[in-house]
């Protein structure tokens, strides 16, 4: 045996030529590879830069799109506002004219009521002169001695308290007549003659069936001037005047004709009494 045969040689072996294509096909394939994430990496690098770029746009668009939506949307609320105050004040007119109307049919129902009840209390009054007027006939034509006193007594001039009674009903002469008033600018018939009688320190009472039945009963033929004549019967008198001397007495009549100087025919009186 050769003393070198153990010896391993120092060359490296020879490699094949297929081993080095086959190295040399795997390098290519990995190259190829490189090549081409490479160029998908500055394909990809490149995108968001146009993208960054084209965002401005999309937001302004985006912005100028909100900005009519919040107007148009404003703009509709605004209309609806206005369109609710509208209806609420055209709500709240036909609510008050509703009112105004009813009020005012309420005050025309209360005005013919009351023009109602006044036509029927003169109807009833004229109704029950017209009955009394038989009696007072009677009474006037009673014998001449009566007659004589009766004249003698009227026609005499009235003095003292009668005086400032006669001379305050005189004096409220055209005023008007109203219901339940007592003066100064108008009267019902026992206002007038309450507040004449005040004038001179006598306090009667306030309607007229009380004031008939309020001092001495005297008869139409012995009348003085003061005295307080009453139509229908005392106690229940609807009715009340002043005589104020020679066959004339002043009283608040009625509405149309308010307070007015008549002689005694024009409506003869069923009594008369005396508080003077």
């Amino acid at each position: 045996m050769s003393h070198t045969a153990h010896i391993r040689s120092h060359r490296k072996p020879r490699r094949s030529a297929s081993t080095l294509a086959m190295r040399a096909g795997v390098a290519g394939g990995v190259l190829g590879t490189l090549a081409v994430a490479g160029a998908s990496g500055s394909a990809n690098a490149a995108e968001p830069v146009t993208q960054t770029l084209e965002l401005p746009t999309l937001t302004a668009d985006l912005a100028a799109q909100a900005a009519q939506s919040a107007d148009a949307t404003e703009q509709a609320a605004a209309h609806y506002q206005l369109q609710a105050e509208r209806d609420a004040a055209a709500a709240k007119a036909a609510k008050e004219a509703k009112a105004d109307l009813a009020e005012a049919k309420k005050k025309a129902a209360e005005a013919k009521k009351k023009a109602q009840e006044e036509a029927r209390k003169e109807a009833a009054a004229r109704a029950s002169r017209t009955a009394d007027r038989t009696t007072l006939s009677t009474t006037a034509s009673t014998g001449s001695t009566s007659t004589s006193t009766s004249t003698s007594t009227s026609t005499s001039p009235a003095t003292g308290s009668a005086a400032a009674v006669i001379s305050f009903v005189k004096a409220q002469v055209g005023k008007a007549y109203v219901s339940g008033a007592t003066g100064p600018s108008a009267y019902d018939c026992s206002g007038l003659v309450q507040t004449a009688f005040k004038q001179v320190g006598i306090s009667l009472p306030r309607v007229s069936q009380d004031q008939s039945t309020a001092g001495t009963q005297v008869s139409l033929s012995n009348l003085q001037p003061g005295d307080i004549l009453y139509w229908g019967s005392a106690g229940s008198a609807y009715h009340v005047a002043v005589y104020v001397g020679d066959g004339m007495f002043v009283g608040a009549q009625n509405p149309s004709t308010g307070v007015v100087e008549r002689p005694l025919s024009y409506d003869p009186p069923t009594g008369a009494v005396r508080v003077l």
